[in-house]
């Protein structure tokens, strides 16, 4: 009986370790993070980072328009097109066309959430600019030969890119929530309500 026990006191220990592994990974190290703040009139919003070709993002995606529109709060989007995905940055500047050259945030949202239903399908950069197009067609607008010929609209997916790099981003999507004391990392998207209602409760409200 003795060496029994002594057996499972040891084999307990050899699996300590392994059982570590696969626990709950450690919380992200950000180096700043002081420009994540709720804009003008509001004490909660949320800040995410996104790739457009990331899946993990089109997961989220949903779930962040849902809670915006519960809660009733600003979505402060960042760009942050990962080097791998080869049409990521073309899509973020699509986007950027929509917002900015159109004046349509609605429509960019909207155009971002269709490729994120439309990202398995996407293959290339042929495939995006034949999405993009028919994108376009359905809500009237001629998409144009060439998007961005002053080069504007990358600077701004750059900008929101040095910034992500700023924050020290290890992973899209990054989803903060910003309050006046501070952002909010939250590591698990299906929790976002929950830090949602307890960030509106610590800050007496969602708005001033």
């Amino acid at each position: 009986m003795r060496k029994l026990i002594v057996l499972a006191a040891l084999l307990f220990a050899a699996l300590a370790p392994a059982r570590a592994q696969f626990g709950p990974a450690p919380a992200p190290t950000f180096k700043d993070t002081s420009m994540i703040r709720p804009p003008a009139g509001s004490r909660v919003a949320l800040w995410v980072f996104e790739d457009l070709e990331c899946p993990a993002c089109a997961h989220s995606f949903p779930i962040e328009r849902d809670a915006a529109a519960k809660y009733k709060i600003p979505v402060i989007r960042k760009d942050f097109p990962l080097p791998m995905h080869i049409w990521s940055f073309d899509a973020a500047v699509n986007a950027r066309y929509f917002k900015d050259t159109l004046h349509n945030p609605a429509l960019a949202d909207e155009y971002r959430g269709e490729v994120f239903k439309a990202q398995r399908g996407i293959g290339d950069k042929s495939d995006l600019l034949a999405f993009t197009k028919h994108f376009a067609i359905i809500h009237g607008i001629v998409w144009p030969f060439v998007v961005d010929p002053s080069g504007q609209l990358a600077a701004k997916v750059k900008e929101d890119r040095a910034l992500g790099e700023r924050v020290g981003l290890q992973q899209t999507p990054t989803i903060f929530i910003a309050t006046p004391h501070g952002p909010q990392y939250v590591d698990d998207v299906t929790q976002l309500f929950s830090s949602i209602d307890a960030a509106i409760a610590a800050n007496g409200g969602a708005h001033k």
